[in-house]
């Protein structure tokens, strides 16, 4: 079963006016896809993720992500999340399974003032990257051949290298990778790439 995985950001000050400053920090760690580059939407959701959002915008070709948390600086409250939206290239095998091609996966960045959905964001982080199934990262329906395992790594390399970048140059306190399931990726990889079921 595929298993959402998600990087999870704390930050020492991450007060209304900071908020904002840090997203743009994070974002500017991340390697937007060169099919569709920047930041594709974005929505403002007040005080829990029941109620509508206040703002929805969608950028079919993509902005850059200063314009993007610019937009929404005008509605920056303690008790407000953003998300964002954007791409990056991730290798995937093609419908025949035999070649592979880089295709633009998608990754939601949602940021939560510390008072938005009472304080949801101690279990969640102030910021939370959601890179969609680990599949992407696992590739369990392909078979595993020494071109497998390249197109593995060079996933698994962007996704450290992200997290790398994140934490050494967006002033986050603490950082945790993680998934809904009890199994780490890094476990599931060591399994999957000895060829373990």
């Amino acid at each position: 079963m595929p298993d959402p995985l998600y990087l999870s950001l704390w930050f020492s000050d991450f007060s209304g006016p900071e908020m904002l400053p840090h997203a743009f920090a994070v974002l500017q760690q991340f390697p937007f896809s060169a099919q569709r580059p920047g930041v594709s939407y974005f929505a403002v959701h007040p005080i829990s993720w029941d109620e509508a959002t206040v703002l929805e915008r969608r950028f079919p070709s993509g902005i850059d992500p200063g314009q993007a948390t610019l937009i929404v600086a005008e509605l920056v409250h303690d008790d407000y999340a953003y998300v964002f939206e954007a791409y990056w290239d991730l290798w995937m095998p093609d419908e025949s399974n035999a070649n592979w091609v880089l295709q633009p996966a998608l990754v939601k960045f949602v940021i939560q003032g510390e008072e938005f959905d009472e304080g949801s964001y101690q279990q969640t982080g102030h910021i939370q990257v959601d890179f969609g199934p680990d599949s992407s990262f696992l590739q369990p329906e392909t078979a595993l051949s020494e071109q497998t395992r390249a197109k593995i790594r060079d996933n698994v390399e962007k996704l450290v290298e992200f997290s790398k970048n994140v934490e050494k140059n967006s002033g986050t306190s603490s950082r945790l990778l993680w998934s809904e399931s009890e199994e780490s990726l890094a476990q599931k990889l060591i399994a999957r790439l000895q060829g373990v079921h």
